[in-house]
């Protein structure tokens, strides 16, 4: 069968920013898919507790309004992400998410804002996975593609139906059917066990990051620094020794 025709778990956040770290979520998606066909899901609207920014809201089209008069407080829709994610990573299933590193390190940044235990603490100490990221896989399997590589773009290239970008069940969907598509087109991924693609996207996304901070200092960059860790990345003092 290949595990893109097993289930997967899309996952998508939409935030208030673009700095995972500092970024807060707004709405979030978890969707059940099979076979491309979706199965059941689930959606959450927070009150960030921060002004959303308008060129945020231009985006996803969630403002601030809107997220305190119906969101639910953002404490306990990072906890019950979490749970929903870590569910899931406890029985084996993989989640795919889109540049899963900036949607896990936000939520990441969120539990622990908010004091909550970390999606590592919630797995007994071990580390999110599998993770499928078809950003990172794509980048891997077609280097020399030219065009852009965000969600809608890639999609295109695989003939992937977004029905509503950045709306987050619409790209959580997408991401699902996109790692599915790339395995089809690609059968040296689909030949791959969950956990062995895991552990080459560490590494194809470290090699990329290496390749970029080259190019960037090539350019007379002198100090670009391109962090290479996926799919999470915490802050110095909250990693493990």
């Amino acid at each position: 069968m290949g595990w893109h025709r097993e289930l997967l778990i899309g996952f998508d956040l939409e935030t208030t920013g673009t700095d995972p770290h500092e970024s807060r979520i707004v709405t979030g998606a978890v969707i059940e898919v099979r076979a491309g066909e979706p199965l059941g899901r689930r959606e959450w609207l927070a009150d960030p507790g921060v002004p959303i920014p308008a060129d945020a809201v231009a985006v996803h089209g969630i403002s601030s309004e809107r997220a305190a008069a119906e969101g639910r407080p953002a404490d306990q829709v990072a906890d019950a992400i979490a749970e929903a994610l870590t569910g899931y990573w406890k029985t084996g299933v993989p989640v795919v998410a889109y540049n899963a590193v900036f949607d896990l390190t936000l939520l990441s940044a969120e539990l622990r804002r908010h004091g909550l235990p970390s999606l590592a603490d919630r797995l007994g100490g071990a580390l999110p996975a599998p993770v499928i990221d078809p950003y990172t896989i794509d980048r891997s399997v077609d280097r020399y593609r030219r065009g852009k590589r965000n969600l809608e773009a890639v999609c295109g290239e695989y003939g992937v139906v977004l029905d509503a970008a950045h709306n987050a069940m619409s790209d959580a969907l997408a991401a699902a059917r996109l790692a599915s598509a790339i395995a089809v087109r690609h059968p040296k991924i689909a030949a791959l066990g969950p956990a062995e693609l895991h552990r080459h996207q560490i590494e194809w996304y470290a090699a990329w990051a290496a390749d970029f901070e080259a190019f960037l200092r090539r350019k007379g960059n002198a100090d670009a620094v391109v962090e290479g860790l996926w799919p999470l990345r915490e802050p110095a003092e909250a990693r493990p020794v």
